[in-house]
């Protein structure tokens, strides 16, 4: 990956570091939730991700709070935002922040 789509990755990761769960007092890229960052030569984002349950009531909020919060990024052209469930969401995908902040540790 070039110096230059490093950065927006990087700059990628803090803003989805932003976005919460209303329900959960953890960012989702610390909740595990995001599954992957592809950034193409035109700057087109596509975040693949994951909600800690299909039910998850938040879910519309959480999805645009994602898109709205990455195409305010400067130089991003596009934003993409795949949702899947597999594999499926669980504790163990937590960092090890989250698990301490959640009481898993």
């Amino acid at each position: 990956m070039s110096t230059d789509l490093l950065k927006f990755e990087e700059e990628i990761v803090r803003m989805l570091k932003t976005v919460y769960d209303p329900e959960i007092p953890v960012n989702i890229y610390d909740l595990g939730l995001i599954y992957s960052v592809d950034i193409d030569d035109d700057k087109n984002v596509t975040i693949t991700m994951t909600l800690t349950a299909p039910n998850c009531p938040a879910a519309d909020f959480i999805l645009e709070d994602v898109r709205f919060k990455l195409e305010s990024i400067p130089g991003i052209n596009n934003v993409v935002v795949e949702l899947t469930f597999d594999p499926p969401w669980d504790k163990d995908m937590l960092s090890d922040e989250a698990k301490l902040e959640l009481g898993f540790m």
